[in-house]
């Protein structure tokens, strides 16, 4: 249901996760390089995670969304690595009984991940790059660049 991949992300395979047969809804939300962020250009982003860390608090997430709208189902894929303008960077898909629910619960996944998932991009412009610590993208990273754990 989480994942943290190198790989291009299949949206498919990310929302067959969540197909259930009491589902009248599915949401997904598929997050995407833009190019321009604040007026500056943006070339590429890279971005790093602690992927057992990371899967973690996925769950924590779906656990919480699960105490809402206990009937919501979740499944998060963010991907790390390079990736270049309108590549996508993340894909959250809800399913739930009713569309509400499953707007909700999307938006909620994706304000969560932003505040607790160790997940950090480090945006290059045509003049320079910086990291930007755990998505949120006023706050840097601390102590400089990130490791991050691969897995095969």
């Amino acid at each position: 249901m989480f994942d943290i991949t190198e790989k291009p992300i299949d949206v498919e395979a990310v929302r067959q996760k969540v197909v259930s047969r009491n589902a009248g809804a599915i949401t997904l939300f598929i997050g995407t390089v833009r190019e321009l962020t604040n007026g500056k250009k943006t070339v590429h982003l890279e971005y790093q995670a602690y992927p057992p860390m990371a899967v973690k608090m996925f769950e924590q997430i779906a656990k919480e969304i699960h105490e809402q709208w206990p009937e919501a189902k979740v499944a998060i894929t963010h991907r790390v690595g390079h990736l270049a303008i309108s590549d996508i960077a993340v894909v959250i898909a809800v399913s739930s009984p009713h569309r509400k629910m499953a707007y909700q619960a999307n938006e909620y996944a994706i304000e969560r991940m932003k505040q607790i998932v160790p997940i950090w991009k480090k945006e290059f412009w045509e003049d320079g790059s910086e990291w930007i610590g755990d998505q949120l993208e006023n706050i840097p990273y601390p102590q400089g660049q990130p490791s991050i754990d691969k897995e095969d």
